[in-house]
Protein backbone atom coordinates (compact mmCIF):
# COMPACT_ATOMS: atom_id res chain seq x y z
CA UNK A 1 0.00 0.00 0.00
CA UNK A 2 1.13 3.52 -0.50
CA UNK A 3 1.73 5.99 2.58
CA UNK A 4 -0.93 8.45 2.80
CA UNK A 5 -3.53 5.95 1.37
CA UNK A 6 -6.39 6.71 4.04
CA UNK A 7 -8.80 4.36 3.44
CA UNK A 8 -5.61 1.80 2.65
CA UNK A 9 -7.22 -1.24 5.30
CA UNK A 10 -11.09 -0.83 3.61
CA UNK A 11 -9.26 -1.27 -0.30
CA UNK A 12 -7.16 -4.29 1.24
CA UNK A 13 -10.11 -5.99 2.63
CA UNK A 14 -11.48 -5.06 -0.92
CA UNK A 15 -8.66 -6.82 -2.22
CA UNK A 16 -8.90 -9.87 -0.35
CA UNK A 17 -12.55 -10.22 -0.83
CA UNK A 18 -12.53 -10.28 -4.61
CA UNK A 19 -10.22 -12.48 -4.58
CA UNK A 20 -11.75 -14.96 -2.32
CA UNK A 21 -14.89 -14.61 -3.40
CA UNK A 22 -15.92 -17.80 -4.68
CA UNK A 23 -15.09 -19.46 -1.24
CA UNK A 24 -16.18 -16.80 1.51
CA UNK A 25 -18.30 -18.42 4.57
CA UNK A 26 -17.94 -21.72 2.50
CA UNK A 27 -15.06 -22.81 4.03
CA UNK A 28 -12.69 -19.56 4.51
CA UNK A 29 -13.28 -16.15 6.38
CA UNK A 30 -11.11 -13.65 5.13
CA UNK A 31 -10.83 -10.20 7.60
CA UNK A 32 -8.12 -7.70 6.27
CA UNK A 33 -5.46 -9.63 6.57
CA UNK A 34 -6.09 -12.93 8.72
CA UNK A 35 -8.06 -15.53 6.95
CA UNK A 36 -9.72 -18.25 8.48
CA UNK A 37 -10.19 -21.74 7.06
CA UNK A 38 -12.42 -24.64 8.24
CA UNK A 39 -13.67 -27.73 7.51
CA UNK A 40 -15.57 -31.06 8.52
CA UNK A 41 -12.59 -33.34 7.46
CA UNK A 42 -8.84 -33.17 7.61
CA UNK A 43 -9.17 -34.60 3.69
CA UNK A 44 -11.47 -31.16 3.12
CA UNK A 45 -8.78 -29.32 5.29
CA UNK A 46 -6.11 -30.09 3.64
CA UNK A 47 -7.75 -28.85 0.02
CA UNK A 48 -9.08 -26.04 1.42
CA UNK A 49 -6.06 -24.68 2.07
CA UNK A 50 -3.90 -25.63 -0.93
CA UNK A 51 -6.58 -23.44 -2.50
CA UNK A 52 -6.17 -20.68 -0.44
CA UNK A 53 -2.62 -20.75 -1.12
CA UNK A 54 -3.06 -21.06 -4.39
CA UNK A 55 -4.62 -17.86 -4.44
CA UNK A 56 -2.53 -16.10 -2.56
CA UNK A 57 0.52 -17.34 -5.10
CA UNK A 58 -1.68 -16.79 -8.38
CA UNK A 59 -1.69 -13.33 -6.83
CA UNK A 60 1.69 -12.58 -5.60
CA UNK A 61 0.36 -12.16 -1.72
CA UNK A 62 2.33 -13.79 0.71
CA UNK A 63 1.84 -14.89 4.03
CA UNK A 64 4.50 -14.94 6.91
CA UNK A 65 5.01 -18.49 8.31
CA UNK A 66 5.86 -17.46 11.35
CA UNK A 67 2.57 -15.18 11.77
CA UNK A 68 0.35 -18.66 10.10
CA UNK A 69 -1.08 -21.32 12.36
CA UNK A 70 -1.99 -24.96 11.18
CA UNK A 71 -4.36 -27.63 11.80
CA UNK A 72 -5.50 -26.04 15.30
CA UNK A 73 -8.56 -27.61 16.62
CA UNK A 74 -9.55 -23.88 18.52
CA UNK A 75 -8.88 -20.86 17.27
CA UNK A 76 -9.54 -17.22 18.88
CA UNK A 77 -10.98 -15.13 16.01
CA UNK A 78 -12.69 -11.65 15.96
CA UNK A 79 -14.06 -11.70 19.72
CA UNK A 80 -14.95 -15.58 18.92
CA UNK A 81 -13.32 -18.74 20.09
CA UNK A 82 -14.05 -21.48 17.41
CA UNK A 83 -13.60 -24.98 17.67
CA UNK A 84 -15.54 -28.57 16.89
CA UNK A 85 -18.17 -27.69 19.07
CA UNK A 86 -18.63 -24.49 17.11
CA UNK A 87 -19.02 -20.84 17.91
CA UNK A 88 -18.80 -19.32 21.76
CA UNK A 89 -17.97 -15.89 22.78
CA UNK A 90 -13.87 -15.43 23.68
CA UNK A 91 -13.41 -15.48 27.48
CA UNK A 92 -11.61 -12.32 27.78
CA UNK A 93 -15.11 -10.77 26.53
CA UNK A 94 -17.15 -12.02 29.03
CA UNK A 95 -14.86 -10.65 31.14
CA UNK A 96 -15.50 -7.07 29.45
CA UNK A 97 -19.00 -7.33 30.20
CA UNK A 98 -19.47 -8.68 33.64
CA UNK A 99 -16.55 -6.03 34.70
CA UNK A 100 -18.02 -3.17 32.90
CA UNK A 101 -18.66 0.04 34.73
CA UNK A 102 -21.85 1.05 35.83
CA UNK A 103 -22.88 3.18 33.28
CA UNK A 104 -23.66 7.03 34.69
CA UNK A 105 -25.45 8.53 31.34
CA UNK A 106 -26.98 7.78 28.19
CA UNK A 107 -23.98 7.38 26.33
CA UNK A 108 -22.31 4.82 28.55
CA UNK A 109 -25.65 2.97 28.47
CA UNK A 110 -25.58 2.80 25.00
CA UNK A 111 -22.13 1.61 24.72
CA UNK A 112 -22.60 -1.45 26.99
CA UNK A 113 -25.70 -2.27 25.47
CA UNK A 114 -24.00 -2.44 21.79
CA UNK A 115 -21.13 -4.39 23.32
CA UNK A 116 -23.74 -7.11 25.30
CA UNK A 117 -26.06 -6.98 22.24
CA UNK A 118 -23.36 -8.02 20.26
CA UNK A 119 -22.80 -11.06 21.82
CA UNK A 120 -26.81 -11.80 22.81
CA UNK A 121 -26.86 -15.14 20.97
CA UNK A 122 -24.44 -16.76 23.33
CA UNK A 123 -27.04 -15.71 26.33
CA UNK A 124 -29.10 -19.00 27.27
CA UNK A 125 -32.35 -18.38 28.89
Amino acid sequence: MPFGLTNALAAFMDLMKRFFKPYLYKFMMVFIDDILIYSKTPEGHTHHLQTALDILRRNELYAKLSKCKFWLRKVAFLGHVVSIKGVSVDPQKIKAVTNWPIPKNPTEVRSFSGLAGYYRRFVQL
